[in-house]
């Protein structure tokens, strides 16, 4: 199981290593988003923890010593992967912060 949350905050949630979610937070303010962008955050932030808790997965197995060609064989994602569909995520989902003179 692993946690991802959006920039701010408001928004996070705990899954599975397949990313099927088990907890869901979302702040008030957010329930105003479209329902689409909010559908596509959720889901982004589900991938998010899906990849880093394969890769604590990956972390585990290796540190009981399962070889690297084993490990190919998982299909776990390695750090350098996870770094960057993050960096990935983060250039298409940056969120603006809102105005104080904007109501949200």
């Amino acid at each position: 199981m692993s946690t991802a949350a959006n920039i701010s905050g408001t928004i996070s949630v705990r899954t599975t290593e397949q990313g099927l979610p088990l907890a869901l937070s979302v702040e008030p303010s957010e329930l105003r988003r479209d329902p689409a962008e909010l559908a596509n955050q959720i889901m982004r932030l589900c991938r998010q923890a899906a990849n880093r808790a394969g890769l604590a997965r990956r972390e585990e197995l290796q540190a009981a010593g399962l070889s690297s060609e084993m490990l190919a064989l998982t299909g776990l994602p390695k750090p350098e992967d996870v770094a960057a569909q993050e960096w990935v995520a983060e250039e298409e989902y940056d969120e603006e912060p809102q105005s104080w003179l904007r109501e949200a």
